[in-house]
């Protein structure tokens, strides 16, 4: 990218972010105080209590649902912490607020009904305080009162707050969906949950999840001393996917209205998965930069998402420079790239955001919105232009997840 541009971004984005870190600013003590007494209540495992009811398709899209990601935000105190990998003449004006207000902007123009942050949410090790970090960062989808969920990298509990506290405060945010975990379920991490998203208002299916969401905690770093190197899904946690997708399904395809195959699902997590590497410039969409940072050894989820048959693609960060979607086996694995000016990356080369949209089958003889007829995803850029990129089909009803592409 030429330099002018990725310079105008600059001067547009210092800009964005200051009426919404006013707005933030007056409410994080009301808010951190709210969390730390829910904490001090007890097991807040429930989504917040300003978040909606449910995920719909509804709304100004009655026949799309959009999903925001945001991967490797890695904020830390705001306007003091400055910019990694920028060009020299813009380091003094750099700091967390761009990612504040690129947030801001891509909000803005998608529109989303979900943002969800995929770990590395704070930088501990230069946040001086985690809940007053996790505030910030997560300030823009809760100043515009969006639903927004999220899961822990790596980085998140290297501050002031363990891993445990960490997604108990998130839990305690407002407009939040996040889940600490299963409620009874013995298993490991924290933020392990799903999400449906049910059918459009007054349809046959407006009581029926048509889209199943799943979060998993990747973890941060291997506790077994042979084995070095990051964490890795457990086997409880694949357990409870394995009886949650299966539930999904049954649900789903009982009356009434009972339909003839399982509902689409998408999973969202740190860490990448080892399959990961299966894939060379031939058969992704998108660039690859950096090596496949996954864990050492091979836990078996993809295998495990393979057999539940209704994940159609998983979206990971934590390695900031790869932004691309390949297909194995049916299932698309996607990084989104990184998206925090205090991520590390790379001058020049704009920071990213993945955009996600599901979309529903119509009946052509009375109108009548079904299941879920394709989903695709593309990218946004923080460059001059908000630019589009990668635009892709993921999967289309009846193609069995093969490779097709689509301009957005």
């Amino acid at each position: 990218m030429a330099r002018s541009c990725f310079c105008s971004a600059f001067i547009l984005a210092a800009l964005l972010p200051i009426l919404a870190i006013v707005a933030g600013n007056l409410a994080v003590e009301a808010r951190e105080a709210r969390s730390t007494l829910q904490r001090r209540n007890g097991d807040r495992s429930g989504a917040s209590a300003d978040a909606p009811a449910r995920l719909q398709f509804k709304g100004r899209r009655p026949g799309e649902f959009k999903i925001l990601q945001v991967a490797d935000m890695h904020y830390a105190d705001g306007r003091s912490t400055g910019c990694l990998d920028v060009f020299p003449n813009q380091t003094a004006s750099c700091s967390d607020l761009n990612t504040t207000a690129f947030i801001h902007r891509v909000i803005r123009d998608e529109h989303p009904d979900l943002v969800v942050f995929t770990g590395d949410n704070i930088y501990g090790f230069d946040a001086t305080d985690a809940a007053k970090s996790l505030d910030m960062a997560f300030g823009p989808a809760v100043t515009l009162k969006l639903p927004w969920a999220a899961v822990l990298g790596n980085h998140d509990q290297e501050s002031t707050l363990s891993r445990e506290g960490v997604m108990r405060h998130i839990v305690g945010m407002p407009y939040t969906l996040s889940r600490l975990n299963p409620d009874n379920t013995d298993i490991d991490g924290f933020g392990n949950y799903n999400l449906e998203v049910f059918g459009a208002e007054g349809s046959s299916l407006a009581n029926k999840s048509v889209l199943n969401l799943y979060f998993l905690d990747s973890g941060d770093y291997s506790t077994v001393p042979s084995i070095p190197g990051y964490g890795w899904i457990k086997a409880s946690q694949q357990l409870w996917f394995k009886q949650t997708s299966s539930r999904l399904q049954k649900e789903y395809m009982s009356k009434p209205n009972g339909q003839k195959e399982a509902a689409p699902g998408l999973a969202y997590f740190h860490i990448p998965l080892p399959e990961y590497s299966s894939f060379d410039p031939s058969n992704f969409t998108g660039v690859k930069r950096d090596p496949i940072s996954s864990a050492s050894i091979n836990s078996g989820f993809f295998t495990t998402m393979v057999d539940a048959r209704d994940v159609k693609a998983v979206f990971t960060g934590h390695d900031h420079l790869n932004d691309f979607c390949g297909n194995l086996t049916a299932i698309h694995l996607c990084y989104a790239g990184g998206f925090g000016y205090h991520a590390y990356g790379l001058a020049g080369w704009s920071r990213r955001a993945r955009v996600v949209s599901a979309y529903l089958e119509k009946n052509t003889a009375n109108g009548e919105w079904g299941g879920v007829r394709s989903i695709k995803t593309w990218k946004r850029l923080d460059d001059q232009y908000l630019s589009t990129i990668d635009s892709q089909v993921l999967w289309s009803k009846g193609t069995n997840g093969r490779r097709r592409r689509s301009r957005h």
